[in-house]
């Protein structure tokens, strides 16, 4: 306790400040790796919720651009039931058989158009439905590098508290995986 308020502290924390100020080398080299391994998780943590973020932008534009064809194929068969009004009307006893066969033309040239905006609208939603499962993918080994991290950096707490080289030697195992793991996140593997 301090005069400023309760601080609650883990053992390794107090280890830790023993070890910066103290001249035990082995202590040190482990103080020193846990804040290269914390400042290295953070940089993991903040890519992976970049990509995260990403990944939900891209499908939210996936999600827009997926309202927008269902709005042109609505438009599109809204056209065609006019389209077949007008093929019936031009059969029908007395009517002006030529105008409604006109518009029947215009309908199937209007539907054409409409047909390829909605076709070219369900194109860009796989693009964007794509584009996000790319992100997410990026996001989860952003996520399994962080985690190695945070792995190596509790075996290194274990490590400044028992002594025990081995100890050591898997924290920098399991930081070299959480690196290779960062390495494919970066490259999109």
């Amino acid at each position: 306790m301090s005069g400023h308020g309760f601080h609650v502290h883990g053992p390794h924390d107090h280890e830790v400040e023993h070890a910066a100020h103290g001249n035990d080398s082995f202590a040190s080299k482990i103080a020193v790796m846990t804040a290269i391994l914390a400042t290295v998780g953070a940089l993991f943590g903040y890519e992976g919720g970049a990509t995260q973020n990403d990944a939900a932008m891209f499908k939210n534009n996936a999600a827009i651009k997926k309202t927008e064809a269902a709005n042109k194929w609505s438009y599109y068969q809204s056209k065609s039931g006019k389209q077949n009004l007008a093929e019936l009307a031009a059969i029908l006893p007395g009517a002006d058989t030529e105008k409604y066969k006109a518009e029947v033309a215009r309908y199937k040239t209007e539907k054409e158009e409409i047909k390829q905006q909605a076709e070219a609208l369900e194109a860009e939603v796989e693009k964007w439905e794509h584009a996000s499962e790319q992100a997410l993918h990026q996001h989860h080994r952003w996520a399994q590098a962080m985690t190695a991290i945070q792995i190596a950096i509790s075996l290194a707490a274990i490590t400044l508290l028992t002594k025990k080289k081995w100890l050591q030697v898997t924290s920098y195992g399991v930081a070299g995986v959480g690196l290779v793991l960062a390495a494919l996140a970066w490259m999109h593997i």
